[in-house]
């Protein structure tokens, strides 16, 4: 039998094109376009939970930029100035030729109500110190007309938001009164109280349960200024240094290959573990300042380390060979390949480790409670060296303390703290995606 005879006949042999799929094929494609629309929902999925997420975060947060303040014209004559000083009760004083002017102001507006320095104080606090304090310090305003701009208390500025409303009031308190309502509507309609953009949020301290209103996370800022120059200053050396010595010099044995593994699992760690490290390292044995930025850079210090020693490795790593064998072909040390060939190549890789080291430090909670950073009011350090060893507070422990409260406005307040972390956060995480952009290189 021949070859001829073997080969079967051209109607027999399927016929392929280029042109019209066949049935594996079309399958293959299937897949790949049901594997396409999974890829599309998921990206869909997330950035609707990332949206709600944010919408959530700026609808409760960005009302704590606001406040309520009452702007008054007040004239105080050199008479009721010596008179009130003369007095035995000063500030009462004061507060009554506040609620006279006040009075006046309302019905010349053509609003008529009755009201006492009772409700003045549950309103706008003690008016009377300001203005005492205000005209001690400038006499020469004695007869000329100011517009004192008053902060009105929390619940002033909640009702103006609409989120406390008068069924929300059982009875009063030494805090507030139905007839206060009254008060606030009259002003509104005379167009004495309005809401602007609320800086003592960003400058002032947190100032205890008693005044929520008042309450400011700049105190906390600097706070996490100091802890972060601590970070930035202990871990950014010892972490770079760690691991040039790791992925250049040191020799590759069991000793070494125990370091990395360790590093690897420290990474990984729960950050309150480094919490209770520091409680017990820098306080109870150090005897170190407790709640101070010191004790809380070294204790985030310790948590930051691991994640900068990968990040520069990985950097490390990622130059070519060739560069190193290159420098050591035409007589350079083995020193002078690393630090004037290698490191300039990784540092792109290294400067945005250390940044998202610091943006995760920043943001970290648990090991400051444990070593006491919520249990007291933040102030502003007097001198750049108490700034690190005076107790403090930091912004991630503010927000913590503020949400722990009853108080609705020192929730707002939490909401508005979150804001501040997530721009410092975004901030830090730009600078590191613009840095490697710049110093990058190609080979």
């Amino acid at each position: 039998m021949t070859d001829a005879a073997m080969t079967p006949p051209e109607a027999a042999r399927p016929i392929k094109s280029l042109v019209h799929e066949d049935a594996r094929t079309k399958k293959r494609n299937a897949s790949e376009r049901r594997f396409r629309a999974y890829g599309i929902g998921a990206i869909c999925t997330g950035m609707f939970f990332l949206v709600a997420l944010l919408a959530a975060i700026l609808s409760s947060g960005l009302p704590a930029f606001r406040q309520a303040v009452v702007e008054v014209p007040f004239t105080l004559t050199l008479e009721q100035y010596n008179t009130a000083e003369e007095a035995l009760l000063k500030t009462g004083i004061y507060t009554d030729y506040f609620v006279t002017s006040l009075t006046d102001t309302l019905e010349s507006e053509g609003v008529e109500i009755e009201f006492d320095e009772k409700s003045i104080e549950r309103l706008l606090g003690k008016v009377g110190g300001d203005l005492r304090a205000f005209y001690r310090a400038n006499e020469d305003q004695l007869g000329a007309p100011v517009s004192f701009e008053l902060a009105a208390a929390s619940r002033v500025d909640r009702y103006l938001k609409g989120t406390f409303e008068r069924e929300d009031l059982q009875g009063g308190n030494r805090f507030f009164m139905p007839e206060d309502f009254d008060l606030i509507d009259a002003m509104r309609e005379a167009k004495l109280i309005k809401q602007v953009f609320n800086w003592n949020f960003f400058t002032g301290v947190d100032t205890g349960v008693d005044n929520p209103g008042g309450a400011g996370i700049g105190a906390s800022v600097l706070g996490s200024f100091f802890m972060m120059l601590v970070v930035l200053v202990l871990s950014l050396p010892i972490g770079v240094g760690a691991s040039i010595y790791l992925e250049e010099f040191a020799p590759k044995n069991r000793f070494t290959d125990f370091i990395e593994v360790n590093i690897s699992n420290l990474a990984a760690v729960p950050s309150i573990v480094f919490g209770i490290l520091g409680l017990a390292v820098f306080i109870q044995f150090a005897h170190l300042p407790q709640s101070a930025p010191l004790v809380g850079g070294l204790v985030l210090t310790l948590m930051t380390l691991p994640t900068i020693i990968i990040s520069t490795r990985a950097s490390l790593k990622a130059v070519p060979p060739s560069i190193r064998d290159a420098a050591l072909g035409v007589g350079a040390s083995k020193m002078q390949a690393v630090f004037h060939h290698v490191l300039p190549l990784a540092a792109p890789g290294i400067l945005t480790g250390t940044i998202i080291g610091l943006a995760q430090a920043l943001g970290e909670t648990a090991p400051l409670l444990l070593i006491g950073m919520v249990g007291f009011v933040a102030r502003y350090p007097d001198t750049f060296v108490e700034g690190f060893i005076e107790p403090n507070s930091a912004v991630p422990a503010q927000i913590y303390n503020w949400a722990a409260r009853s108080d609705a406005v020192f929730t707002e307040k939490a909401w508005g703290g979150i804001i501040v972390l997530l721009l410092f956060l975004i901030t830090m995480n730009t600078i590191a995606v613009i840095l490697r952009r710049r110093f990058e290189r190609r080979w």
